[in-house]
């Protein structure tokens, strides 16, 4: 499924959208991965969006 979404990201107007990857430590100690697709102008507010 991957593979279908960064090929779709990569024509047309995909390239106007980032896949952000963000990751999140539990009090156990285990890490999780959150990814979420953006435009390219919030990817900023993703991330900062993640760390609250």
């Amino acid at each position: 499924m991957a593979k279908k979404v960064v090929a779709t990201l990569k024509t047309g107007k995909g390239k106007e959208y980032s896949k952000v990857i963000t990751m999140t430590k539990s009090p156990k100690g285990a890490y999780s991965f959150k990814e979420v697709i953006v435009h390219n102008d919030h990817v900023q507010d993703a991330i900062s969006a993640s760390k609250k």
